[in-house]
This record gives C-alpha cells, sequence and structure tokens, in this order.
C-alpha cells in the first residue's frame, strides 16, 4: 500500500499519473487547500514523479523544516519568517507518506543537527511521532535539539474554528526559535 499526498498543481499531476500506472494499491489524498489557494504552472505532456521521493524545497543550513500536502503552504511562511531574523531551514516536502523518504530527510538532519515536523493531525497519533521515532534511531548522534512536532490539536476537528486548530506558520516560528535555542 502507498500513500501519496500532493503540496502543489504540478505535484499532483505527476504524482497522480504515477499512482494510476502503479501496480499495486495507492492512496491519493487531496488537500481541499491545494486546489484553492495554490498556483504553479503544470505542462500539458505526460510526466510521472517517483513514489516514496521527497523534494528539497529550500535548501537550509540551521534547521530542517518537514511537512505534506497543504501543510507546505505554512512552512514555507514560517521558513521566510526565519530567514528574516537570520535563521536559515532547509524545507523537504515529503510528497510519499508510504512509503517515505528516510534518507533525505535524515541526510538534511545530519546536516542541520535540527528537525521541525508540520501536519494537520491532531499530535497524538499523527506520522510525525513515527517520523521523530525513525530520525531519532538514525540520526542521534546528529541532534543538537529534540525533534519538534507542530500539529492539530487533540481534540475533534472543530469546523468552526479551524484556524485555532490547524498549525499555521506562527506555530511552526515558535518551534523553530525553540529548536534553534535549545
Amino acid at each position: 500500500l502507498k500513500v501519496v499526498m500532493p503540496s502543489n498543481p504540478y505535484q499532483a499531476k505527476g504524482l497522480l499519473l504515477t499512482a494510476i500506472r502503479d501496480p499495486n494499491p495507492v492512496i491519493f489524498f487531496e488537500p481541499k487547500a491545494i486546489y484553492r489557494a495554490s498556483t504553479g504552472e503544470v505542462p500539458e505532456q505526460d510526466y510521472e514523479l517517483p513514489l516514496g521521493v521527497a523534494e528539497i524545497v529550500q535548501a537550509g543550513r540551521d534547521v530542517s523544516l518537514l511537512g505534506w500536502g497543504a501543510q507546505m503552504i505554512q512552512l514555507n511562511k514560517a521558513a521566510e519568517l526565519a530567514a528574516e531574523q537570520g535563521i536559515s531551514c532547509e524545507v523537504i516536502d515529503l510528497c510519499t507518506l508510504l512509503p517515505w523518504d528516510r534518507e533525505t530527510v535524515a541526510d538534511s538532519v545530519r546536516k542541520t543537527g535540527r528537525l521541525v515536523i508540520s501536519h494537520e493531525a491532531p499530535l497524538t497519533g499523527g506520522f510525525a511521532g513515527e517520523i521523530a521515532a525513525t530520525i531519532q534511531e538514525q540520526c542521534f548522534l546528529s541532534l543538537e535539539a529534540p525533534i519538534a512536532r507542530v500539529a492539530g490539536l487533540d481534540t475533534p476537528f472543530p469546523l468552526v474554528h479551524e484556524k485555532q486548530y490547524l498549525p499555521d506558520h506562527l506555530k511552526i516560528m515558535e518551534a523553530i526559535k525553540t529548536t534553534i535555542g535549545y
């Protein structure tokens, strides 16, 4: 079973074509936010993006930021805020949750020594816990700070209070500052 979650229109087309053509079952999550708020060029010709390969959106040296889907919008905003304060963020878009690109994430963490993971699901039981455990096992001696998770609240999703529930760039920025200051 493979699980995919694009973060922009270009990825949506490329990953969807790959998912359709894959002989194994693929679950394809479509974050509604990328349809309403995301823009970008999408080639008319046929192309595929590989499953299980993360995209390094922005290279950096001080902290690795990891996310997927619509959360990438918030991570990029947080990276811009951090840059204004002299913090260099490596931004990674996971693209595929299963299998996830352990090597790219681990290489980044070995370089920066820090990791902030952000997702929209609740903190308890969220996929960031699995990533954090794996990276801690592989990169323990490289870590300069505990791995930070910025996630939704441990409550049922409150449609009326969506802005308070979901992690935003300000919450991510606080995690970046805490991680850098550890």
